[in-house]
């Protein structure tokens, strides 16, 4: 059974959700980076210790890891069994993070209170910039591991209808 679980994708996708869901279903320790690496002042950790916690996570027998951090993709793409790739339109993206500002999440050590320019260009950039890069690394560390892409939210939601069922 697959218990080293990465959650990807562009902000907005549904990966927390996505990785509530299934740590639920599996009973897997659960971590968010955005958690791991922003402070609640709004400030974050050092490079160094992000990477220091998630080499201590990825060496426990189960986990699921929601976030992209390209910086330290790599790392978690070789020591996972299963990746979850949520590619959504960017539209379907950008209108739940604007839909979530305002709000408590379990992922973010706060309430995002505006939805700056800075992180909009971001997801708007995402199909162009971050996403062929995930592309490019999933290809290079595919054997071995079952990767799922999803491109709606209907395809999430059949995937844990599915897992109901079975």
């Amino acid at each position: 059974m697959n218990n080293k679980i990465l959650i990807i994708g562009c902000p907005g996708s549904g990966k927390s959700t996505f990785a509530r869901k299934l740590r639920d279903q599996r009973q897997l320790p659960l971590y968010y980076l955005d958690q791991i690496w922003h402070k609640p002042d709004q400030t974050n950790i050092s490079k160094e210790e992000f990477i220091q916690l998630q080499k201590e996570m990825i060496k426990q027998e189960e986990w699921i890891i929601d976030g992209n951090y390209l910086t330290t993709l790599e790392l978690r793409l070789a020591a996972c069994d299963t990746i979850f790739f949520l590619d959504l339109p960017n539209d379907v993206c950008f209108e739940s993070v604007r839909n979530r500002i305002g709000q408590a999440r379990e992922d973010m050590p706060w309430v995002e209170e505006t939805f700056d320019e800075e992180f909009q260009q971001w997801i708007l950039d995402f199909p162009t910039k971050q996403r062929p890069e995930i592309i490019e690394l999933l290809k290079k560390y595919e054997k071995g591991k079952q990767i799922i892409v999803f491109h709606t939210r209907k395809e999430v939601e059949a995937y844990f209808d599915h897992q109901l069922t079975s």
